[in-house]
């Protein structure tokens, strides 16, 4: 847990940072955030989350509450006096408190919130520990492009999975798709040894170590196939995982009753995951 938070403006104790109760980020979901992996002192991809962070705001109809530069000031002070050498660092910026009301004020200030996490680093041969997923019903907005804090239908998701004795959700949409996992993104190896994963669109988040994966497979000769892939589809594929900036990468060896594959860590997954430690260590 964080020693230290950043709340408007000041670094106050993580145990007595609050906001206003009339804060609409509170009230209505009202409000965005990013999550950034530090690795080893480094601020992974943070510019391609500040892009995203921005593009949000804007779907929103808000402004970034301050520059790049001054945020990343910010985001590094905060590690420091968290000490922080490798984890999260997480950002929300809401429009603001103001009287319970769901049109936009007319004049409100801004509220942004850091706070980090620690977590061990990432690495291949400690981390690539399998997943259990539970294919579930999408119920969230038509708007999941855009990165807000209404959760709850991923946070009901997760905990049916977890009820359930699964590590996490798939959720699928009307028409039998998978979109993405609760807080990350879906992927399947084909039985010829394509990697594909959901087309960025209003269904789907898309993640900043999504596209990173993309781009460093690529490079190394592995294609993508950005395409919808069905339920049935993964039931049959080669291999899963998931990706996102917190956990990086996490094979899926089971889907409902179904094991994938064999049922151990594929060898396309482990060699993804080992493309983006290097990256992440270079």
């Amino acid at each position: 847990m964080s020693r230290f938070a950043y709340v408007n403006g000041a670094y106050v104790r993580h145990s007595d940072a609050s906001v206003h109760i009339e804060d609409r980020g509170f009230q209505f979901g009202d409000s965005v955030y990013e999550v950034v992996y530090l690795y080893q002192g480094k601020l992974i991809d943070a510019e391609p989350h500040l892009d995203r962070m921005e593009r949000s705001l804007d779907e929103l109809q808000m402004d970034m509450p301050m520059s790049r530069k001054a945020m990343g000031l910010i985001m590094k002070e905060l590690i420091k006096r968290n000490r922080l050498k490798t984890g999260l660092v997480y950002i929300q910026v809401t429009r603001g408190s103001a009287t319970r009301d769901f049109p936009f004020p007319s004049a409100c200030d801004q509220t942004m919130v850091m706070t980090t996490r620690r977590m061990p680093a990432f690495d291949p041969d400690k981390a690539l520990k399998p997943l259990k997923v539970k294919s579930l019903p999408d119920i969230r907005w038509s708007r999941c492009d855009i990165k807000t804090t209404q959760l709850l239908a991923a946070a009901l998701s997760k905990q049916t999975a977890l009820d359930d004795g699964y590590d996490d959700a798939w959720l699928v949409d009307e028409a039998g798709f998978v979109t993405e996992g609760t807080s990350n993104n879906a992927w399947i190896v084909t039985k010829d040894g394509k990697l594909k994963t959901r087309k960025p669109s209003h269904e789907i988040l898309n993640g900043i170590t999504r596209q990173s994966i993309i781009t460093l497979a690529t490079e190394k000769g592995i294609e993508i196939i950005e395409e919808a892939f069905t339920l049935e589809e993964a039931l049959e594929a080669k291999e899963a995982f998931v990706t996102s900036a917190s956990a990086c990468l996490k094979p899926v060896t089971q889907i409902n009753e179904h094991t994938i594959g064999n049922g151990n860590v594929g060898i396309i997954s482990e060699q993804i995951a080992r493309i983006y430690a290097n990256f992440l260590k270079g």
